[in-house]
């Protein structure tokens, strides 16, 4: 089940999980991971509740899930349910959905990954542009993903590595 994103209400606080690619997905990716999503969040439940939730691919390399906890809030073992069938779709495609041991950022309408060593290395050594704008992964709420998941480096968890 996937809810659109118009039928969102901005003034509720879902929570947020935010799952990043380590590469951009191809469509067959996007196609076989949306039809996985559809078949799943029917069944998805916590303690035999019902879940509401939605999802969407942003950038083409980010799977975001959000939950409407006002209802019904999610529990470990639903949120293992929901990584259980990630984790299939990330072995299938070798997508590094769990690897939290990199950084991504936007530069030329390109989003780009690189190891979090490297990439602190890059930005110290300015080796990167100082005009990218940097994906903040541990949003875990509408609210701050609507305002806060892509900042100017300087903004970002990132800008204590600048100068």
């Amino acid at each position: 089940m996937k809810i659109d994103e118009s039928t969102i209400v901005e003034t509720n606080d879902y929570r947020i999980l935010i799952y990043p690619a380590s590469r951009a997905l191809s469509a067959k990716e996007v196609m076989r991971i949306t039809e996985k999503l559809y078949d799943f969040f029917p069944t998805w439940n916590a303690h035999g509740k019902a879940l509401t939730s939605s999802f969407k691919i942003d950038f083409s390399q980010f799977i975001i899930i959000s939950v409407d906890e006002e209802k019904v809030p999610a529990s470990g073992c639903s949120i293992d349910s929901l990584n259980g069938v990630l984790k299939e779709l990330d072995q299938e495609y070798q997508l590094g959905l769990f690897d939290r041991m990199k950084a991504c950022y936007y530069h030329d309408n390109t989003v780009h990954t690189l190891p979090l060593n490297d990439f602190k290395t890059a930005l110290k050594n300015k080796e990167l542009p100082q005009d990218i704008e940097v994906f903040d992964f541990s949003k875990n709420t509408y609210v701050n993903y609507l305002s806060d998941f892509k900042l100017p480096v300087r903004r970002s968890w990132a800008g204590i590595y600048l100068d």
